[in-house]
C-alpha cells in the first residue's frame, strides 16, 4: 500500500531559509560579532577597573553633567544606561520593523514559532525567579531580570562557535532576540515606570507625530531628525518613562520596505549607519559603567546563597532553555509545524541555552527594579555576569557538539558548482540551473575522453620497436 502523501498544511519549523532573509541573518552575524567581542571587552575592562581602582570607577560613573535646567543633569552612568542605550534600542527597533514587514515575522504562520519561543523564554525565568525567592524570602522586584537575551553577546557566541549550523538555526535566535527585546521594552515601559510628567510625555508623543510626518513627507538631511530625536528623547526621559522607548519608538517609524529603485530601504540605509555606532561605542560604554562590580570569594559565594541572585542565575542559565526550547516544542507539537529533516532537538536546545545570556538589557533592568538598593543592586549585576557566563560556557560545548554534525551539510548548503554567484541548493527546481550543469559535465566530459585518447596514443607509440 502507497504511503499517504504529506499534506500541503504541514509547514516546517526551523526549515531553510530564503537566500535573502539568510543573507540579512548573514551580514547581522557578522556584525554582532564584532559588537560582541567589543561588549566583552569593555565588561571585562569595568570589572578590573572597579576592582583595581574602585575609588576612581565610582567618582568617574558618579560624575555629573547635562544642562540641570532641562531636568538632565545626570550622572555619566546614568547617561550611558538612559542615553546611549537609547541608540541600541533604536536599531532594535529598526530591527523589529524589518521582521514584522519583510522577515519571519510578517506571516503570521512563520510568526508564530518565535513569538511562543521568545514569549515562553520569558515567562519560564520569571517563574524560577518567583519560585525561588517564594521559597528563600527573598524581594520579588527582580523578576523582569532573567528574562531579557542579550542579542550582541548571543549572535557573537554562535558566529563564532556555530559555523556550520544551519543558517535557519541562527535566524531562528535572532529573530527570537529581536521579539525578547520588544517584550523587553514593554516590561520597562509597564513595569518600571514611576510618577509621569503627562505634559513632558505630552511633548514627547508631539514630537514623535512630527518625526513620523517628516518621514512620510520624504525629508531628508540628518540635521534634521538629530536635533528632533534629542528634544523626543529628553522630554521622553523628563516624562518618566525611560528614555529608551523613545529609540525604539523611531525606530519603529523608519520604512523597511524597498520601492521601485531603491537598493535600500530608508530603515536599512539607517541602520547601516547607526549600528557602528551603536556596536561600537553605545553599547559597550554601557557595559563599562554598568558592569563594574566588586568581585570576591564572598561575593561570589552571595550569588549562590541570596535567593535574589540566585533566581537571576536559575533564571538566566535554566529557565530560558527550558522556556525556548518548551516553547518550541509545543509549537511543534500542537500546530501543523514540524520540525524541518535537516535539524534534530538537541540543535534547538542548544540555541536555546544560548539565549541565556542576558548582559546587556537585564543590567538595565537590575539597576531599574533596585534603585532603593545599591548594594543588592551590585549583587544582582554579579548574578546577571555569573548567569550568562555559565549560559555562555554551556551553550558554547553544545553548539561545538552540534556544530561538527552539520560541517559537511554547510558544505553541501554553500556548494555553487555552476558559479554563478548562488548556492545551488536555491536553484535546484530551476530548468536553466539544470541546462548549465549539463552544459558544465558535457565539457568536463569531453576533456576527459580528450585526455583519455592522448594518454592511449602515448601508449600505443611507446609499446612500438626502436
Amino acid at each position: 500500500m502507497a504511503a499517504p502523501a504529506p499534506s500541503k498544511n504541514t509547514r516546517k519549523a526551523l526549515g531553510r531559509l530564503s537566500l535573502p532573509e539568510r543573507t540579512f541573518v548573514a551580514d547581522a552575524l557578522r556584525a554582532e560579532t564584532v559588537g560582541g567581542v567589543l561588549l566583552l571587552v569593555a565588561a571585562i575592562a569595568a570589572l578590573i577597573w572597579a576592582n583595581t581602582l574602585s575609588g576612581s570607577y565610582e567618582s568617574v560613573s558618579d560624575f555629573h553633567i547635562g544642562p540641570s535646567a532641562l531636568g538632565l543633569d545626570l550622572s555619566i552612568e546614568h547617561w550611558a544606561a538612559d542615553g546611549l542605550l537609547a541608540v541600541f534600542f533604536f536599531v532594535a527597533g529598526i530591527e523589529l520593523k524589518r521582521e514584522l514587514v519583510a522577515g519571519d515575522l510578517r506571516d503570521p504562520k512563520a510568526a508564530v514559532l518565535p513569538v511562543v519561543a521568545a514569549l515562553c523564554g520569558m515567562s519560564v525565568p520569571a517563574l524560577v525567579y518567583f519560585l525561588v525567592n517564594i521559597t528563600g524570602g527573598g524581594s520579588l522586584d527582580g523578576w523582569a531580570v532573567p528574562t531579557a537575551t542579550d542579542i550582541a553577546f548571543a549572535l557573537a557566541v554562535l558566529a563564532v562557535i556555530g559555523t556550520s549550523l544551519p543558517s535557519s538555526l541562527r535566524a531562528f535566535l535572532l529573530t527570537l532576540a529581536v521579539v525578547d527585546d520588544l517584550f523587553a521594552i514593554l516590561i520597562i515601559a509597564i513595569f518600571f515606570t514611576s510618577d509621569i510628567n503627562f505634559a513632558a510625555l505630552a511633548g514627547a508623543v508631539v514630537g514623535l507625530g512630527v518625526f513620523w510626518l517628516l518621514l512620510r513627507k520624504g525629508v531628508r538631511g540628518w540635521y534634521v531628525y538629530v536635533p528632533l530625536a534629542l528634544v523626543i528623547w529628553g522630554l521622553m526621559y523628563n516624562s518618566g518613562i525611560h528614555a529608551t522607548i523613545a529609540g525604539v519608538a523611531m525606530g519603529l517609524m523608519l520604512r523597511c520596505t524597498r520601492r521601485d529603485g531603491e537598493e535600500h530601504s530608508p530603515g536599512e540605509h539607517i541602520e547601516h549607519l547607526v549600528r557602528p555606532f551603536s556596536a561600537g561605542l553605545a553599547v559597550p560604554l554601557f557595559a563599562l559603567f554598568s558592569a563594574g562590580v566588586a568581585v570576591s570569594g564572598s561575593a561570589l559565594t552571595d550569588v549562590f546563597t541570596r535567593p535574589e541572585t540566585l533566581g537571576v542565575v536559575l533564571g538566566l542559565v535554566v529557565g530560558k532553555a527550558v522556556g525556548i526550547f518548551g516553547g518550541t516544542w509545543l509549537t511543534a507539537r500542537f500546530t501543523r509545524a514540524s520540525l524541518s529533516e535537516e535539524l534534530a532537538w538537541p540543535d534547538v536546545f542548544a540555541v536555546a541555552s544560548l539565549a541565556g545570556i542576558g548582559f546587556t538589557v537585564s543590567l538595565l533592568i537590575g539597576e531599574l527594579a533596585f534603585t532603593e538598593d545599591p548594594l543588592l543592586t551590585d549583587e544582582i549585576k554579579a548574578a546577571v555576569l555569573m548567569g550568562s557566563l555559565i549560559a555562555a560556557v554551556l551553550s558554547s560545548v553544545l553548539l561545538k557538539i552540534r556544530n561538527a554534525k552539520y560541517r559537511a551539510m554547510c558544505a553541501d548548503e554553500e556548494r555553487d558548482d555552476d558559479l554563478d554567484g548562488i548556492p545551488d541548493i536555491y536553484e535546484e527546481d530551476k530548468p536553466e540551473y539544470h541546462l548549465r550543469m549539463a552544459e558544465i559535465y558535457e565539457k568536463k566530459a569531453a576533456e576527459h575522453r580528450r585526455l583519455a585518447e592522448v594518454a592511449g596514443g602515448a601508449s600505443d607509440g611507446s609499446s612500438r620497436p626502436a
